[in-house]
């Protein structure tokens, strides 16, 4: 275990790193940032994480949708994501070019929608549906996938707004037509993950249903991830006008 004692680090930055178990004892901590897969975070003997889950889903009731066992909930909750990012898409063509702008070295606009096409390929198409096929040449896998180029990503290509967009139409009408046929007891079912080693391995021995939550929870937090930049960069630009 690493031990810092009277170390400054502020202004320090941890990405993706694993930091289960971690303590922070005596520390001094203004203007931090925490985002990630976070549980069981105890402040000055407090649990927080119950009050933060309990705040998001107050200020979007989508997530409790998507995280519910009744196919219809589901349905709705997808209709919510796809009408957020809709919305998102329409302010993005009001500044053309600021798809492709990042800051604090996060994906731009266009990276993470293809990040989605390479979620949807992945976690819908092989662990729901099955698939042997390879993957959308245009999807972006994160960097910990093995193999990217063996699995059909092409990372040479750099598609415009208009074609990742075509791309993601077209995968949102397939999720679409399964989540109006699919029932509750076929989501409860052994996700069909093909026997062979392409992205993700450890799906297997999940449900059709923990298979579809990563889709829908990755279509929500990476909407959440694209807005915070969209943001930044306008207050950005606005700040610089001046």
């Amino acid at each position: 275990m690493k031990k810092y004692v009277d170390e400054d680090l502020a202004g320090a930055e941890f990405r993706e790193c694993n930091l289960n178990d971690t303590r922070l004892i005596g520390v001094v901590m203004h203007d931090a940032v925490i985002d990630g897969l976070v549980s069981n975070l105890v402040v000055n003997g407090v649990e927080v994480m119950e009050y933060v889950e309990a705040e998001l889903d107050r200020r979007h009731p989508v997530r409790r949708l998507i995280r519910s066992d009744d196919v219809a909930d589901v349905r709705r909750g997808w209709r919510q994501l796809r009408t957020d990012w809709a919305a998102t898409v329409a302010r993005m063509r009001q500044s053309p070019g600021i798809e492709h702008e990042s800051v604090n070295d996060e994906w731009s606009a266009a990276q993470t929608l293809r990040h989605l096409v390479f979620v949807h390929d992945s976690w819908f198409r092989r662990c729901c549906l099955g698939s042997t096929d390879l993957f959308t040449p245009m999807g972006l896998g994160i960097e910990s996938v093995p193999g990217r180029e063996e699995q059909g990503l092409d990372p040479s290509v750099e598609p415009t707004l208009d074609e990742v967009l075509a791309i993601r139409d077209e995968q949102a009408a397939e999720l679409e037509r399964w989540l109006d046929a699919v029932t509750a007891e076929q989501l409860q079912e052994s996700a069909p993950v093909p026997d062979n080693d392409r992205w993700p391995p450890y799906a297997r021995g999940r449900s059709v249903r923990q298979c579809l939550g990563t889709v829908l929870g990755e279509e929500f937090e990476h909407h959440q991830f694209c807005v915070r930049d969209l943001d930044l960069i306008e207050r950005s630009g606005a700040a610089s006008d001046e």
